[in-house]
């Protein structure tokens, strides 16, 4: 018969895979940046079809520091969604949902100027894998047993 020693309350128990719910936010991630990427392409393509009359797009560097900036917080998002911590779990869920939400309806008024191909895209590289990410964090929030003992 052996003894062992509880378990300290200063560590904190680790939650069942958190690194499947930053997987998740990461494949969400990913596809923001494959919408913005076919999003230029599209772009690009249509006005080389055009023989360059369409305007050019130029941006401000402070404008373009904003998009960096923007686009950066989708990593916040998976690097909070590895913490065991339940209020840093929220805020990848709350910053998350805004990402997923802001990025979905951007797409999609994208897509009503230049075509449906864009509204789609958005749909299909944000909103689809940015549900099933919100979902499972949603469901590591609410799990009750030994995973939370220490909140």
């Amino acid at each position: 018969m052996s003894t062992q020693a509880p378990i300290s309350p200063a560590h904190p128990l680790p939650i069942r895979h958190p690194d499947k719910t930053a997987l998740f936010w990461l494949a969400t991630a990913i596809g923001a940046v494959l919408f913005v990427s076919f999003q230029l392409f599209f772009y690009v393509n249509d006005f080389v079809r055009t023989q360059g009359s369409a305007p050019a797009i130029t941006f401000e560097t402070k404008v373009l520091w904003m998009f960096s900036a923007y686009y950066g917080c989708w990593i916040i998002t998976v690097l909070l969604a590895l913490s065991a911590h339940r209020a840093t779990r929220w805020s990848a869920l709350i910053l998350g949902s805004l990402l997923v939400v802001l990025n979905t309806l951007g797409g999609i008024a994208d897509g009503l100027r230049d075509g449906w191909h864009i509204a789609f895209s958005a749909v299909f590289f944000i909103s689809l894998p940015g549900v099933f990410a919100i979902t499972v964090t949603w469901r590591n929030l609410n799990r009750k047993g030994a995973g939370h003992v220490d909140e």
